[in-house]
């Protein structure tokens, strides 16, 4: 017996020493760890940069904008109630899209929604009202920058009322995109570093960020002055130099994280007044192209547009106020 238990004795010595060397190497894997995790670390540091000072929507693709106090901050845009950033387009018959740059008189055109009802407002006509929900009308296939995107048709009313509005032979069409379908991704996208996330109809980016300075800036060189409005951005920020927007990569609003993408590279459209729908085709345009052109390393995304404002992805989706602080991320 006494031989017995001696075996057992040292089968249990040697199996706590193998628990205990093996615990003490996984502890020294752990500690190991934990210190090149923490040498690695990129501490992240918020600066405060600006403030929020205003809040736009455009429900219609072109039309006028809608300035709230508070929005959602979703993946492809804001939201505030029922209106969606660029949720809502002018088509041809054959579902090409129709903006400011064809028909700049649809900058006075209001989109907007209440109790479930689309209400359409321009100079000079009538209010058209109709509901948001019309699962019975066909779903369009429609073409944005030579893209595919569908749209839902909002009805024979809607139609007559723009065509009537914009005073063309040519008949147009209204559509919607609704929450079950396909975003569309811009071609452009692919010649970035990263890409831009799916939008709906708007241009490129989701949320387009420009600082009211900047828009200072510009009309200091104009005869007469611009406003933001005509440059239709989502958040306009306060309380920065002119052109600060350019350098935040990564900004903090609110519960919002965005992530700059691109440059927005400015076209024809801001040649448009957004009070009269008067386009002239020459300023601000010809200004900014004397001052804000692209580096020679980055023609091949702008090409000859001039850059005012920054588009940016959602990293993390939230609620925006008019008044949050504006933080820049930094790491």
């Amino acid at each position: 017996m006494e031989l017995k238990q001696l075996a057992v004795s040292a089968f249990v010595r040697n199996h706590k020493a193998a628990l205990l060397a093996g615990g003490a190497a996984v502890l020294g894997f752990a500690g190991f760890a934990y210190k090149y995790l923490q040498k690695n670390r990129r501490t992240e540091e918020l600066v405060r940069v600006g403030v929020v000072s205003k809040l736009l929507i455009h429900p219609l693709k072109s039309g006028r904008a809608v300035s709230v106090t508070l929005a959602q901050c979703q993946h492809k845009g804001l939201k505030s109630g029922e209106l969606q950033d660029r949720h809502w387009l002018v088509v041809t018959e054959d579902g090409h899209m129709v903006t400011g740059r064809q028909q700049p008189r649809l900058v006075l055109v209001s989109l907007s929604c209440e109790g479930g009802q689309v209400r359409l407002n321009g100079p000079d006509m009538e209010e058209l009202s109709f509901p948001i929900k019309h699962s019975d009308n066909a779903v369009t296939a429609c073409r944005v920058f030579g893209v595919g995107i569908q749209g839902r048709d909002c009805g024979d009313e809607a139609s007559r009322w723009l065509t009537a509005y914009l005073g063309e032979e040519t008949s147009f069409r209204l559509v919607h995109h609704e929450p079950q379908m396909t975003g569309r991704r811009p071609d452009e996208s692919s010649a970035l570093p990263q890409q831009l996330e799916e939008v709906v109809y708007a241009d490129m980016g989701p949320v387009m960020l420009l600082s009211e300075s900047s828009v200072k800036d510009l009309s200091s060189r104009l005869q007469q002055e611009v406003t933001v409005e005509r440059f239709r951005p989502n958040i306009v920020v306060s309380g920065c130099d002119s052109f600060d927007e350019d350098r935040w990569e990564e900004v903090q609003v609110g519960s919002v994280r965005l992530q700059r993408v691109i440059s927005c590279g400015r076209c024809v459209f801001t040649t448009v007044d957004p009070e009269t729908g008067v386009m002239t085709r020459k300023e601000p345009l010809d200004t900014l192209k004397s001052y804000r052109q692209c580096k020679p390393s980055e023609k091949h995304i702008y090409k000859s547009s001039p850059l005012f404002g920054q588009l940016h992805n959602v990293k993390k989706t939230g609620v925006l106020q008019v008044g949050d602080v504006v933080y820049e991320v930094s790491r």
